[in-house]
This record gives structure tokens, C-alpha cells and sequence, in this order.
């Protein structure tokens, strides 16, 4: 079975005078003033949100996640900052349940005015994280259609995500953001166009053994960057200083440099490093980390050799940053591949929290070709092929 898609006609049948049950990713950073500091994620839900409401649809329900509340109610968690920027967008009343169960909302449905309401944290209820099918059931009740869009956690075997398909056969279908997402990950995972290059950065190896491993079978060269570099340098036999590094992730190093595809790493040649976090920047024109320094960024000498093999790239896929980019005396990594990326006749996807942020700093987001909603989502359809949010689209349950 192919997955639906709201833009086709069967869906409009489906919806218009009836109830529509939709989970969408709103788990948007808000400040200490509970003030949202970016709407990215509400935007690119708003075409879906509005193909929608023109179905001719009686009721939107929609449904989000905001944070880890752990299953608890929890004030700094509430959504109540998405239900107010959502109106301002859609110049529609949406109303915030109390809790994503509580009894008004059965009348709430009931009442003509109500267009669109918003059900509260769904992580709330500690039935949503595990994937329970009586809080599916419940949440069903909801609505008579049900759309799925919300890329950033389809990886995740929760109920709002994946256990209501079961409810909905024949009347699942997934919206615009979550086709986007997909055409553009098949496009990487689907026969790439070759030079394939891919950029890695951030923290742990650890936390992207799998993903490294499976795109060292696939790419021609391999950039490493960031604090994921250092592990890589140690297993080598090179110094580090005092950078950022575990033994668990340098053991996981010395594994991938001994692999038969160890010929495409690249690691960096040279480093801005700093006697502490964040301190005053000092170049370093060497492999070796001196004794009491800790790498920061990559330097002047790896930023050439990283923009040389990407200048030939017909395909890019980056994932982390390449130094500690919040500063800007450690940014100018990271913004120089985001400024060589811009400029590339490539396809460039760009997936992960901190790689997205860093082209949202450079101001180079629409120069690439997709920028991934979900971090932890793409790098798993890139690993597997696809989610199971997205499996349980296609086949139910």
C-alpha cells in the first residue's frame, strides 16, 4: 500500500464536513519568558494546516509534543505559546485544551464556532511515549481522518505517531512537510549523484556510529569535523590536548579506521584551540594539539581542503557543526561549509539541529536544496530507508 497524501483528491472526499485528527512537530525553543525564539517549525507546518481547513473539513484537531515533560504536566512544557502564534498565523481562534484528554474536549467538538483546537502537550500522558494503544484509542475519538506530518518524530513508536494508524484504516494520510521530507531524503538515500561527499560534526561518535559506518559504504569522501574529530585523531595516534573525547568513542575510531572503507575520512589538518571552553582563540597549523588546549574549530588549512573535494560534489549531505559555531570566534568553520555549500551546482541537504541552525546564522538557508525539520529523524531514514511513522503510513498496523 502506497502512502496518502493529503494534495490528492481522496482526501479532500475524505475530510470535507468531518473531523480532522492531525499530528504535527511544534516542539519549537522557547526563552525564559516562555517567547518562542524560533517559529521554523510552526511555518512549515502551516501549508498542511491550510490544505486542511480548505478540505472543507468541520473540526482540525491538532496534536504536538514540546519538550521532555516525562509524562507529567508540566507549565514550562505548555503549548499555550504555539495556540498563540497559530492564530496570529492562520487569523483564526484556536483554542488550548487543558490536557491532551480532558473531558471538554468531547464538547468542544460539539460546539459550531470551533474550527481549530489544540490539544495540549501530548507528552503530558506518559501513554504517549509508550506507544499505547488505549490512549490511541482515546486520542481517535478525536477525529474521523487522521494526518500525520510531523517528520521530526516519526522516528518514534509513540501513540500519537504511530499507533493511531490503527484506528484509521484507509484514512491515514501524511501532509505536505512530511512528503517534502521524504522526496528530498530519497534523493540521498535513492541512487545519489556521484561525487558523493558528505560533511559529520558535533559531539560523539557514539551517538553516530551507525550512520558514519553506513555512509562510509555509500559516499566518496567523508569530512569530519567538530568535537567528532578528536576520538578519530587519538585512534590515529595523534595528540588532542584536553578536547573533547571519550574512550568508549575513541574504541568506536579505532573500529572505523580499521574498516575497508577507511581510505574516504578526511580529518582535519589543523585547529583554532583555546586553554578553556570558549576562551581567547589561538591557531594551531599542526595535526597535534599541544598539551592543555582543546580544539575548538577546524583551522585555515582544512577549510581549503574541505571546500576543494566539495567543489566537485554533485550530492552533500552535512550533519554537525564544524567547531563550537555559538561563538564567533569558533564559528568560521562551520560558516565557511555553509558558505561553500550555498554555492555548489549540488544537491545539498542539510539535517540536524546544530547544521541547521548554522545556515539559519549564515542566512543560507534557501540556497540549499532541503533543510531537514528533523535531526534525529533524518539521520534515521538516511541509516534504514525509512521511519516508523512513515512505515505505519504505508502499511497500518
Amino acid at each position: 500500500m502506497a502512502i496518502q497524501y493529503i494534495d490528492g483528491t481522496h482526501f479532500s472526499e475524505l475530510a470535507n464536513g468531518k473531523k480532522v485528527l492531525a499530528r504535527f512537530d511544534f516542539n519549537v525553543p522557547l526563552d525564559e519568558q516562555l517567547k518562542i525564539t524560533d517559529s521554523s517549525r510552526i511555518d512549515l507546518a502551516l501549508p498542511t494546516i491550510k490544505k486542511i481547513l480548505a478540505s472543507g473539513c468541520e473540526r482540525l484537531v491538532l496534536m504536538s509534543h514540546l519538550g521532555r515533560p516525562k509524562g507529567k504536566i508540566d507549565a514550562r512544557f505548555s503549548l499555550e505559546p504555539v495556540a498563540k502564534y497559530l492564530a496570529e498565523q492562520l487569523e483564526e481562534e484556536v483554542i488550548l485544551t487543558e490536557s491532551p484528554t480532558d473531558r471538554g474536549i468531547k464538547q468542544l467538538l460539539k460546539l459550531q464556532k470551533t474550527k481549530i483546537i489544540l490539544l495540549e502537550n501530548i507528552r503530558f500522558d506518559p501513554r504517549e511515549e509508550s506507544n499505547d494503544p488505549e490512549f490511541a484509542k482515546l486520542l481517535s475519538e478525536y477525529g474521523d481522518v487522521y494526518v500525520m506530518d510531523a517528520f521530526g518524530a516519526a522516528h518514534r513508536k509513540h501513540a500519537s505517531t504511530y499507533q493511531l494508524n490503527a484506528y484509521f484504516p484507509k484514512k491515514s494520510f501524511a501532509g505536505l512537510l512530511l512528503k517534502n521530507e521524504v522526496a528530498a531524503l530519497s534523493k540521498i538515500v535513492d541512487k545519489p549523484k556521484s561525487p558523493y561527499i558528505a560533511i559529520v560534526g558535533g559531539a560523539k561518535v557514539s551517538d553516530k556510529i551507525k550512520i558514519i559506518e553506513k555512509l562510509l559504504s555509500l559516499v566518496d569522501k567523508l569530512l569530519i569535523g567538530g568535537a567528532m574529530a578528536y576520538p578519530f585523531l587519538k585512534a590515529g595516534g595523534h595528540e588532542i590536548g584536553t578536547s573533547l573525547c571519550s574512550d568508549t568513542d575513541v574504541n568506536l575510531a579505532k573500529k572505523i579506521l580499521g574498516s575497508q572503507n577507511k581510505g574516504k575520512l578526511v580529518l582535519p589538518k589543523d585547529h583554532i584551540v583555546s586553554a578553556k571552553f570558549a576562551g581567547t582563540p589561538e591557531y594551531i597549523d599542526s595535526i597535534d594539539i599541544p598539551a592543555g588546549k582543546m580544539g575548538l574549530d577546524i583551522g585555515e588549512i582544512t577549510v581549503a581542503e574541505y571546500q576543494n573535494i566539495l567543489s566537485s560534489a554533485k550530492t552533500v549531505l552535512w550533519n554537525g557543526p564544524m567547531g563550537l559555531f555559538e561563538h564567533a570566534d569558533f564559528a568560521k568553520g562551520t560558516l565557511s561549509m555553509a558558505t561553500c555549500l550555498a554555492n555548489l551546482d549540488a544537491f545539498t541537504l542539510v539535517g540536524g539541529g546544530d547544521s541547521v541552525s548554522a545556515v539559519k546564522q549564515a542566512g543560507l538557508s534557501h540556497k540549499m536544496s532541503h533543510v531537514s525539520t528533523g535531526g534525529g529523524a533524518s539521520l534515521e531514514f538516511l541509516e534504514n530507508g525509512s521511519l516508523p511513522g512513515i512505515q505505519a503510513l504505508k502499511f497500518g498496523l
